[in-house]
């Protein structure tokens, strides 16, 4: 092989390369995008529901969503139960927000897998949700 054949054969596989590498952030960005903007509408709904609901229906949709999830083979999940009742027994608001940004940046930081789960989290989330306040048709 030529020294000219190898040279565009590197350039060839370079610009391969480049060309994946930018797909890829392409696509990074829009998930980090509508990652973001789903947790926006996540935390809206919760600040709807935690002024329109008592701390019992709190309570039920919390231990529902749980059982969802461990359903769905989510066990390791388990300590998202305890935290969830602590955000809930402590009155002072600012405990229940702490609970819900660092339960969203452990899930959203690292991995695909990780990235995966919290999906299916706010799939059971979203599921739970529409068993319990189904939609008017």
């Amino acid at each position: 092989m030529s020294e000219e054949q190898k040279s565009h054969e590197w350039d060839s596989l370079w610009e391969e390369y480049t060309k994946s590498l930018e797909n890829w952030k392409s696509l990074f960005d829009q998930i980090q995008n509508s990652n973001n903007e789903m947790q926006d509408k996540f935390n809206q709904i919760w600040e709807k529901a935690a002024g329109e609901s008592s701390n019992d229906t709190l309570k039920l949709f919390g231990e529902n969503w749980q059982k969802a999830m461990t359903d769905a083979g989510m066990n390791y999940f388990k300590d998202f139960g305890t935290n969830w009742q602590k955000a809930l027994n402590d009155t002072n608001a600012s405990t229940f927000k702490q609970f819900i940004e660092n339960w969203h940046k452990s899930l959203s930081t690292s991995g695909l897998e990780q990235m995966n789960t919290y999906g299916e989290m706010m799939k059971k989330f979203t599921e739970t949700w529409n068993s319990m306040w189904p939609k008017q048709q």
